[in-house]
């Protein structure tokens, strides 16, 4: 349930309702819009709060939510939200790139990948120090080793740092010297994790389980949402169907869905999204054109020698190049606005 008020309603009119609610133990979520303020209900609700919240001074109209989702939801929450990674605006008008190594192997490997992706536009460096591998003889990250040698990046760089906590475990450590966390597709409804990543006051990037409908992922963002970490990114990073060719099915129809039902900013991952490297740069395109706030691009020194995802990394030299396709789609994207702009002038 909501509550919306009048376009100029008081602070005290909009404390008077968030007060009633609390009374009969409910919990209050006001988000104040350009055009209105809206105060989501949660909890149990009984038949007669909407009469009650009706006759207070200062509300327009009382509406059920039947949407599951609720503090991740356009109708909780009806402003875009943007967040702040850094110097960089994660569901702004700027593009989000991050980009770096599926693993981190070594401190020269991660300097080297950051100075080349800063350079050809990346904004947010990405490197996997904890990694969940399908087999336990797979590779599977340097643990804090890793973490150091991505803070290196970072000192080298300046850019930010986003890499994946695996368990409630690491993290203390991963929070120390990260400055977003990342929840990979195989913990997407690993609640515990969710709990704990509620309780931090970072950015979380919460990516698309292999098999997870659009409302499921809502409902895991709803967890830290609920936590009270409101700073939540998604992820589309594929999901798993009947196609072999591709490594997974990256869903783009999930971008503007996502932007039509929920406030939350949203990146698209196209390297799992294919799993190989040349399909990587028409997808990001792909996924920019879509209306995607950022891309999450693997980039390896040596993609033939990486010690995991060698066949879906580009290249310091086919980064580049597709951080020129991906600038010309996003100019054509933005084109109609600006002309528009200045036709009104």
């Amino acid at each position: 349930m909501i509550v919306v008020m009048k376009q100029q309603a008081s602070e005290a009119e909009v404390k008077s309702v968030a007060d009633h609610i609390t009374r009969v133990g409910l919990k209050p979520s006001i988000s104040s819009g350009s055009e209105r303020i809206v105060i989501g209900i949660l909890g149990k609700i009984y038949p007669e709060l909407q009469d009650e919240l009706e006759v207070l001074s200062g509300v327009v109209e009382v509406i059920k939510v039947s949407r599951p989702f609720k503090l991740s939801s356009r109708e909780f929450h009806p402003a875009d939200t943007v967040v702040k990674v850094g110097n960089v605006a994660v569901g702004g008008k700027d593009l989000a790139v991050m980009a770096g190594p599926c693993s981190v192997e070594s401190e020269e490997q991660v300097v080297a990948t950051a100075k080349a992706v800063k350079a050809a536009g990346a904004n947010i460096f990405r490197g996997g120090a904890f990694k969940p591998r399908s087999s336990p003889y797979s590779f599977r990250g340097l643990g804090v080793e890793g973490l150091k040698y991505l803070a290196a990046a970072r000192e080298a760089t300046g850019l930010p740092i986003i890499t994946e906590v695996l368990a409630e475990k690491d993290v203390e450590a991963v929070y120390k010297y990260a400055d977003v966390l990342q929840v990979g597709a195989r913990n997407m409804q690993n609640f515990t994790l969710l709990d704990e990543m509620g309780k931090l006051d970072k950015p979380v990037m919460l990516k698309r389980g292999l098999s997870a409908t659009i409302e499921e992922w809502l409902l895991a963002a709803e967890y830290i949402l609920a936590g009270g970490n409101p700073r939540v990114i998604l992820c589309e990073r594929g999901i798993r169907t009947y196609e072999t060719y591709t490594r997974n099915t990256l869903d783009l129809s999930a971008i503007p869905v996502i932007k039509k039902i929920s406030h939350l900013p949203i990146v698209a991952d196209p390297s799992h999204g294919t799993g190989k490297w040349y399909l990587v740069g028409p997808m990001a395109s792909a996924a920019v054109a879509a209306g995607a706030h950022g891309i999450m691009i693997e980039v390896h020194p040596t993609p033939d020698t990486a010690k995991s995802d060698g066949a879906q990394s580009l290249t310091f030299a086919n980064f580049a190049t597709v951080m020129e396709q991906v600038n010309a789609i996003r100019a054509v994207v933005s084109a109609p606005k600006s002309r528009a702009k200045a036709a009104s002038k």
